[in-house]
């Protein structure tokens, strides 16, 4: 794997099956002017560039060109915690740009509203200098405590409307999602605030039945944090907010692809309820990419084992350690068909959040986010385009 770069001139990658918006293109190339997409089609139909990369060669026979991947939910990696600043969050998201998530979005589990104002407020500084973050998701404070996961539970509250617009003020325009358990007194009118803001309002971390759930999303909720995770399961008498949330062609759910919060099967299930709604996400802590050891997440102190992220008072699951290009490999073997995995990985994600029209596809204007892998999905070479 080399690093990740930006583009700057022109490049065309030539030679690569492109898996793109739902299907396969074998030998295609695609060409890239001043970090966008210009132009694409198939066998030695390009034209000189800068430089000019040939898949095949690069990457080995069946290479695989794809847009950048795009992660709307994770906590950290290389042994740093989003929720620690500016040099942790660009320390995490150089791991996992390699890793090709060219865009992310930077989540912050709970703690008091202060700190939470004031990180979203770095976030949004943030973005005016380093242009693949594309904003902030607030996880918490606003969750059911008897689904409370890897959150301090002390530190949860109610949704009330003047907390719910602080945030989002303090935001200025950049909170790209807020996670709300709809049942919560203010629930509902808190997502109403959120969507209002030009944000995703997320149900997750619930107690919400499939008719609460029902009700989130017809306030306006778009997004079901990590499906099945920290809220009630399928049931054949209670179908929870799953089922509701397969059910909407409004709704994206966000999926863990690693081995431990979805059993493979359970991957596959999510994929054919909910075609084309998918967003494999990493929900990835401080350790993703680093060793077993002791860490914090927030103001929860964290073991990690065997690649396995619990927290220490209530042996919760604590986020994982997991990169994008894991989460496709893992897709994939779960059964997921490739064009499928992938659109989860990049256009699925980037519409959920609002940023469908310029992130997730290589389509001419779009922003030449890119990654090249091998026939068995590793990455192999990663490129950022220009701000969207």
């Amino acid at each position: 794997m080399t690093a990740a770069r930006s583009l700057t001139g022109s490049l065309v990658i030539h030679s690569a099956r492109l898996v793109d918006g739902g299907s396969v293109q074998d030998d295609a190339w695609v060409r890239f002017d001043d970090g966008k997409v210009s132009g694409r089609g198939v066998g030695d139909s390009w034209t000189a560039a800068d430089e000019v990369v040939d898949a095949a060669a690069s990457a080995g026979q069946g290479a695989l060109l794809t847009p950048g991947f795009i992660d709307i939910h994770g906590h950290g990696g290389a042994g740093a915690s989003f929720d620690d600043g500016i040099d942790a969050i660009r320390a995490a998201r150089t791991l996992h740009r390699d890793h090709g998530t060219t865009r992310a979005v930077v989540s912050l589990v709970t703690a008091p509203l202060d700190a939470l104002a004031r990180r979203v407020e770095d976030i949004a500084a943030l973005m005016t200098t380093d242009a693949d973050i594309l904003g902030s998701h607030l996880e918490g404070p606003f969750l059911d405590p008897a689904h409370h996961g890897a959150h301090e539970p002390t530190l949860l509250r109610e949704p009330r409307a003047a907390d719910v617009a602080r945030l989002l003020e303090a935001g200025r325009g950049t909170i790209r999602q807020m996670t709300i358990a709809p049942e919560l007194p203010g629930g509902l009118d808190a997502i109403r605030l959120v969507v209002e803001a030009g944000a995703a309002a997320a149900v997750g971390h619930t107690s919400a039945d499939a008719a609460t759930a029902v009700a989130a999303f017809e306030a306006g909720a778009s997004i079901l944090t990590h499906a099945f995770n920290a809220m009630p399961g399928i049931h054949h008498r209670a179908p929870g907010p799953v089922l509701a949330a397969a059910a909407d062609h409004r709704v994206v759910l966000e999926a863990i692809a690693d081995g431990v919060h979805l059993d493979p099967h359970v991957i596959k299930l999510v994929f054919d309820s909910a075609p084309g709604r998918v967003a494999l996400i990493t929900d990835a802590m401080a350790a993703a990419g680093s060793a077993d050891g002791h860490y914090d997440l927030g103001a929860v102190s964290v073991t990690v084992r065997d690649g396995i992220a619990r927290a220490d008072e209530t042996g919760s699951i604590a986020g994982s350690t997991l990169t994008q290009d894991v989460a496709l490999r893992r897709a994939i073997a779960a059964g997921v068909a490739l064009p499928d995995a992938v659109r989860a990985l990049t256009e699925t994600p980037a519409r959920a959040i609002g940023c469908g029209a310029g992130l997730g596809r290589l389509e001419a204007g779009f922003a030449a986010d890119a990654v090249l892998l091998d026939a068995q999905l590793r990455v192999v070479r990663v490129w950022v385009g220009d701000r969207s």
